[in-house]
């Protein structure tokens, strides 16, 4: 026995030593160079080390035979440790990072090989934000890439891709969801079904699209199921919404102070300046309406906040559920959710069901086959009242008499109770539907393949309507029905073989699309009763139909041809023909011819750059289109009654041309060039990528004016020309790398500008040069959105010496031209809407199980860019003293008590009144969320595989100068050539919210 002990301590002696050993090493990559920041983990532990500035580390108490050595961008290594002390470990880069799979349009394209301006959206980032609109998890992520604010429930964003390039045609960016034209609204696509966002900016990336894609395209790709047993993943979550600029009313006392304070003339001693009261005045006597005073001449009681009872704080609530799985031959993914949005104005609520399928299979190895389809069902109904005659309601009136009934003028004129806007029946919903269908065989030649896409958007809308109280409580009530149904086919060709160091790769594309919308409405009013509101139309002693449809359709070919040389040299060459039932007769259909080139100069054996991981050279110049409204280059008839034969008969209906055809109408075409540069530093601990680009574009279409002798005042024509350029950059860092800690982050800085070069031609006043079109605020050598408007220069104080036709507290003009008067001759460029610079800057902060992530979102301008109107300018009448206002807004306005108020007031009106601009630049903490992994020991005792809390808050800081709800919202319409124009309703448009969620995350 006591020899068998012995042995055995013999034969342990070795493993008890090593037990206790440490390890020492070093890191380093293909090219000696020491690898920074690479984890060494023991196989099968949690005892790690993090290699140091010289790539070495020390791993101490190590029990088992293998480490593993990892690192982003190459490939994990196993080392076994046989009794070493010292290891040297040799790590190669990962080329799958390289060949990561890209959607580039009717396929994909390994990123190693793309050669055109296209980026992936890091929507995994904002997955726990407060997003119901997948919009809101692109805003300042992608440089380029412009996304606006959502202020009501439901709605999408403004979205644009690298400025506009156009003056009338659309503006919209192209949405591809699943390899098919989605013309919905993405506030029918659940963001927890989309697996990844691809944004294609240069023309060489989008003329795959041709005619469609001058504004940028969207690629979205939905999730999918992966081989294996089937997972469950539930995620919950609430929030709770303000606004990023909370504001209230006047209650009574302010409101009552500021009527005093805007009869300043009256109430305010001339001694003082009018600065001090005037213990004599009554502002009872100054009441413009009877019903303000009582029977002793005092302003009447009442106190009532009118702003509390249409206001609330706003709640989101989601509810998501995911199971995926599959085999060889089959993958599915099944999900369902539900949003309900109630925003911060009563009866602004929204609510979405969605259920989405998604199915591949593979009988046999060279066909698949699939389908990917989603429903969604939008609910909107209420209705919210008009928000402006909201503010304007007065602290002294209330809703309802002693009797319980309701007061319908509360202020006795012609402002309705704002009851009236909210208690109506309000049914609005809609229903969306998506499939896209195909088949994939593979031919006998290999890298050859055929696939059929057959993509189908079918919509119904419904917007059923009944108010009592309209046509001046006699009752209205509407039933709308409205269907949109369009179907993509695309035959797609794609080959792509190796031959050595050659890469070939070539997609054909024929397809064809129709697009039909159907609209049907039903509208009554003057009721005997309401009983049934919209459901018994007939009862109206009024009622009216209206009617409309259109249809359009698209017919295409495209061919791609992708080559590189031995991972150095890339070459993407494209050309699209587009056909059109929208143009003319001469162009229905037009070409766009795309190259680019790729250099990876990393590859080239010469090039031997220290720290220098990647670099590629990328050029590229290419052509895309932008197609005019449907029936734009004819000529349009309308119908009325026109011709009346004697009394009592019926008029005969009449028909007139409304607009002249123009047969030569054609396409507006955008040719870009793109410059860009790919690189990795310090074994990819920075990586990024750098663009700068140029566009012009030219066959503007726009509505020329012409003579009224014509019987017309414009026509549809292509006239002019702008260019754009811009700059964009791209910068991910690992920071900091440790055992338990680690920091990355990403920033992203973008700019754009535009200019207007040609327009009409018109030299009217002969000087050689063309005129600018100054009625439509376009001018050559400026911005689309310059702006052109006096300067001002504060507001006229009591004692200044004002000139003629300006009295106190009007708006002081700067005399341009110094002509010692002031006139339209004192206009000038003062500005543009757009910004200069956009910046965004994430950081990712992970300690063990814990993850805390932050999100900078800047849009900047200088002292002339980047301006809204931020205008009010009001004339002291009895309507003043009448009407309540935002605090914020009153305590703006000019008085002589306040001579540094910014918001003209004054009691006489000016010869001229200017509009007043402000700088909307703001610094924003759009997105903060920390999160935490319950430990993994847990979940197996409890068979789940991991569970997921967190906390987010959005929107939770704004910096910025601007006076109003919040300076994001783009408050703009379009006037009758399509141009935008800002509207300057700082205080009458909708906050933006801000919001804390609390998540929970379940995966089984």
């Amino acid at each position: 026995m006591r020899k068998i002990l012995m042995m055995l301590v013999l034969l342990a002696s070795p493993m008890l030593l090593f037990a206790q050993s440490t390890i020492k090493g070093i890191v380093k990559d293909d090219g000696g160079e020491p690898v920074i920041g690479a984890t060494v983990r023991e196989v099968g532990t949690q005892n790690g080390a993090v290699t140091d500035f010289n790539g070495n580390f020390e791993l101490r108490n190590v029990t088992k035979g293998e480490l593993q050595v990892t690192y982003v961008g190459f490939l994990t290594s196993t080392i076994a440790i046989k009794g070493k002390n010292f290891i040297e470990v040799i790590m190669h880069p990962d080329q799958k990072l390289l060949d990561e799979v890209v959607v580039v349009g009717y396929g994909t394209m390994r990123k190693s090989d793309v050669t055109g301006a296209v980026s992936r959206a890091n929507i995994q980032a904002f997955e726990k934000s407060t997003n119901t609109n997948l919009l809101q998890s692109l805003q300042g992520t992608v440089p380029g890439l412009n996304v606006g604010q959502a202020s009501s429930a439901g709605a999408s964003p403004e979205l644009s891709i690298r400025g506009t390039s156009t003056i009338s045609g659309s503006t919209s960016v192209l949405i591809i969801l699943d390899g098919i034209i989605y013309t919905g609204n993405l506030s029918s696509i659940n963001p927890a079904d989309i697996e990844s966002v691809d944004v294609l900016k240069d023309a060489s990336a989008t003329a795959v699209y041709g005619a469609q894609a001058a504004n940028g395209v969207l690629l979205i790709t939905s999730k999918k199921g992966a081989k294996g047993k089937a997972k469950v993943s539930f995620s919950s979550s609430y929030s709770v919404q303000t606004p990023t600029n909370k504001m209230n009313t006047m209650n009574r006392d302010k409101m009552l102070n500021f009527d005093n304070e805007c009869l300043w003339q009256f109430s305010k001693t001339e001694a003082s300046g009018y600065t001090q009261q005037d213990p004599n005045f009554k502002l009872s006597e100054r009441m413009p309406d009877a019903w303000m005073t009582d029977d002793q001449g005092n302003i009447i009681p009442g106190d009532y906040d009118w702003w509390d009872d249409f206001t609330r704080n706003g709640s989101i609530w989601e509810n998501k559920l995911n199971i995926s799985g599959g085999s060889d031959a089959m993958s599915y993914l099944i999900s369902v959710g539900n949003t309900q949005q109630k925003n911060y104005l009563l009866n602004d609520d929204y609510s979405r069901n969605s259920i989405r399928v998604n199915l591949d299979i593979q009988p046999v190895k060279w066909l698949k086959a699939g389908v990917q389809a989603f429903g969604s069902f939008e609910k909107r109904d209420g209705q919210e009242t008009y928000l402006p005659f909201l503010i304007e309601c007065s602290p002294l009136t209330k809703p309802y008499d002693e009797n319980g009934d309701m007061i319908h003028y509360p202020a006795h004129d012609a402002r309705e109770n704002p009851y009236h806007g909210s208690l109506v029946d309000d049914y609005d919903r809609n229903n969306s539907f998506f499939a896209n269908i195909y088949g994939e065989v593979q031919l006998p030649l290999k890298g050859l393949t055929y696939r059929l896409n057959f993509g189908n958007n079918y919509r119904i809308g419904e917007h059923h309507y009944a108010s009592e109280f309209a046509e001046n409580n006699n009752g209205q009530a509407y039933k709308h029905h409205s269907t949109y149904y369009d179907y993509t086919l695309d035959n797609i060709l794609n080959y792509m073989n190796d031959f050595g160091k050659h890469s070939v790769g070539a997609t054909l594309v024929y397809g064809a699309s129709r697009r039909k919308y159907s609209y049907t409405a039903a509208d009554a009013k003057l009721f005997p009763r309401m009983t049934l509101g919209y459901n018994s139309l007939e009862l109206a002693s009024t009622q009216t139909t209206n009617s409309d449809a259109w249809m359009e359709t698209l017919l295409y070919q495209m061919a791609r041809v992708n080559y590189s040389y031995d991972s150095r040299y890339m070459l993407t060459a494209t050309v699209r023909r587009d056909g059109y039932s929208g143009f003319s007769s001469n162009n229905k259909s037009a070409v766009f011819p795309s190259v680019a080139l790729g250099w990876v100069l990393t590859n080239e054996e010469w090039f031997k750059v220290p720290q220098l991981d990647y670099l590629k050279l990328r050029a590229g110049y290419g052509v895309s289109g932008n197609q005019t409204s449907r029936y734009s280059s004819l000529a349009r008839v309308n119908s009325s009654i026109g011709y009346i034969f004697g009394d009592g008969v019926s008029g005969a209906m009449r028909q007139e041309l409304a607009s002249m055809q123009n047969s030569d109408l054609k396409w507006e075409k955008t040719a870009g060039f793109n410059f860009g540069i790919d690189f990795a530093l310090f074994n990819s601990r920075i990586s990024g990528n750098i663009e700068y680009y140029t566009t012009k574009t030219n066959d503007l279409l726009y509505a020329v004016s012409i003579p009224s002798i014509t019987g017309f005042t414009s026509i549809m024509s292509n006239v002019g020309e702008i260019k754009n350029k811009g700059f964009e950059l791209t910068i991910n860092s690992r920071n900091i790398i440790t055992k338990d800690f680690e920091w990355t982050s990403m920033f992203n800085l973008s700019t754009n500008a535009n200019k207007i070069t040609k327009l009409a031609g018109l030299d009217t006043n002969g000087d050689g040069k063309e005129d600018d079109l100054t009625s439509s605020s376009l001018f050559i050598g400026e911005s689309l959105s310059a702006i052109y408007d006096y300067t001002i220069d504060g507001i006229w104080q009591v004692g200044d010496n004002i000139p003629e036709g300006y009295h106190p507290g009007n708006y002081r003009i700067v005399d341009i031209n110094d002509d010692g008067k002031i006139d339209e001759n004192d206009r000038s460029i003062i500005g543009k809407n757009d910004p200069s610079v956009r910046m965004g800057l994430l950081n990712t902060l992970k300690y063990k199980d814990f993850t805390l992530s932050f999100f900078l979102n800047a849009v900047i301008g200088g002292s002339k860019s980047y301006l809204g109107k931020n205008s009010y300018a009001e004339l002291v009448n009895d309507n003043t003293l009448r009407h309540n206002r935002l605090t914020e807004q009153v305590d703006n306005f000019w008085t002589p008590s306040n001579p540094g108020g910014i918001y003209a007031l004054y009691n006489a009106n000016p010869a001229i009144n200017p509009y007043r601009y402000e700088n909307r630049s703001f610094l924003r903490l759009q997105d903060i969320t920390l999160s935490y992994d319950l430990p993994k020991q847990w979940m197996q005792k409890i068979h789940i595989d991991g569970i997921n809390v967190y906390l987010s808050c959005k929107n939770l800081l704004t910096i910025s100068g601007w006076h109003g709800w919040d300076p994001e919202p783009n408050m703009t319409y379009q006037d009758i050539n399509g141009q935008n124009r800002t509207t300057g309703s700082c205080y009458d448009n909708r906050p933006v919210m801000k919001s804390m969620t609390l998540g929970i995350n379940i995966n089984l």
